[in-house]
């Protein structure tokens, strides 16, 4: 048996980060991970570091996040990739601009500057643009990182800080008898005063057994990259309505997605669609028609979880005292997932954090809207 303070299931971004800012204040954690680090969502995603778009309830979060983005790279000990190389919101409407502009107020008043770029600027500064852009919104201090880097890299500084990190321990049997959690992974049984609830689309799973079910899906989003081509997009972008999402390496290799992939019913595999792979390139070439000629080398999906409302769970459980969620983040918790992780050791250690929870709680899914 293995006792520790905190048992941690699921190792992405939230866990991971998690695990190493309790094991800096001491205390005992184990993290178990059913495979790699990073394996699912954390690692498969686009790479986004964008405050810009979020929903105003999010935001504190968001930016929560974003302060320790910034100091990334002495928090793990490794280069991540991190840039603020600004994200760039893109409105192919009069619509999309209006809505660019409503958010936009909205951002201000929680400290963002986003800056709206009207048509004729938009040309001049980004001449590779089709006719079919109209206006963008600039967040200056978003930016992007390397999917692939960050859980790792937060998990070889949480083990480096006393964490323990066990890759390839999927979670058989959980149980909490009053007191203290049990749980069993490869034969092996931890327990715990506390158990922190990372485990992304699993974790609807896991909040259900302790009897809070939510109407969580699946989420593959569908991601391909080019062949490196001469280096010309600085920012990331976005659109108004999330069916597209581009950045460029300074490589070259240009980094997009929109629509989904599928997978079996037991999610053991997950695939790219080629009806989406196609949707998105037709958007991409019709934003940046020089794309035209570029050869995609590869496609590729992961698992998130989606909720109905497209926020996250996150907080303490309703039914089981010492019982913490942080899942479900609807293809949006890369950036957040630094951020995640520090809230849920403040409410370990604090049992408070400056990040306001009550958009996030477990509790707004009812029995009877699951019913629903």
């Amino acid at each position: 048996m293995v006792q520790a303070d905190v048992l941690i299931v699921g190792g992405g971004g939230a866990g991971c980060s998690a695990a190493l800012h309790l094991a800096q204040r001491g205390v005992r954690v184990v993290l178990l991970e059913r495979g790699l680090v990073g394996g699912q969502a954390t690692g498969v995603n686009y790479g986004g570091v964008r405050q810009q778009g979020r929903d105003p309830a999010g935001l504190p979060l968001a930016r929560k996040s974003r302060e320790i983005w910034s100091r990334i790279t002495e928090l793990t000990g490794a280069d991540v990739e991190f840039d603020p190389c600004g994200h760039l919101k893109l409105a192919r409407s009069e619509a999309d601009e209006a809505e660019l502009l409503r958010w936009n107020a909205l951002a201000e008043e929680y400290g963002l500057r986003p800056r709206m770029i009207g048509r004729n600027a938009i040309r001049e500064r980004h001449p590779y643009f089709s006719d079919v852009v109209v206006a963008g919104s600039l967040m200056e201090e978003d930016g992007s990182a390397n999917p692939r880097l960050l859980a790792p890299a937060l998990a070889r500084a949480a083990r480096a800080a006393g964490a323990e990190i066990r890759e390839h321990h999927a979670v058989t049997s959980l149980a909490h008898d009053g007191r203290q959690f049990e749980v069993v992974a490869k034969e092996t049984r931890f327990t715990a005063p506390w158990l922190l609830n990372c485990a992304g689309f699993w974790g609807g799973e896991i909040a259900a057994r302790f009897g809070e079910p939510v109407p969580i899906e699946k989420l593959h989003p569908n991601m391909l990259v080019t062949e490196p081509l001469p280096y010309f997009l600085r920012e990331s972008l976005g659109v108004v309505g999330g069916d597209l999402y581009l950045r460029q390496i300074p490589r070259g290799n240009v980094i997009f997605g929109g629509g989904r992939g599928e997978s079996d019913a037991g999610i053991t595999r997950t695939r790219p669609r080629p009806d989406a792979a196609f949707g998105a390139m037709r958007r991409a070439i019709a934003v940046i028609p020089r794309l035209a000629d570029a050869m995609v080398i590869r496609s590729w999906t992961g698992t998130d979880g989606e909720l109905p409302d497209h926020f996250p769970v996150l907080g303490p459980s309703a039914t089981t005292p010492g019982l913490l969620h942080a899942f479900g983040f609807c293809g949006e918790g890369f950036q957040t997932g630094p951020g995640v992780g520090a809230v849920l050791s403040d409410l370990v250690m604090d049992g408070a954090t400056d990040v306001p929870l009550g958009a996030f709680d477990i509790g707004r899914f009812t029995a009877a809207q699951i019913a629903v």
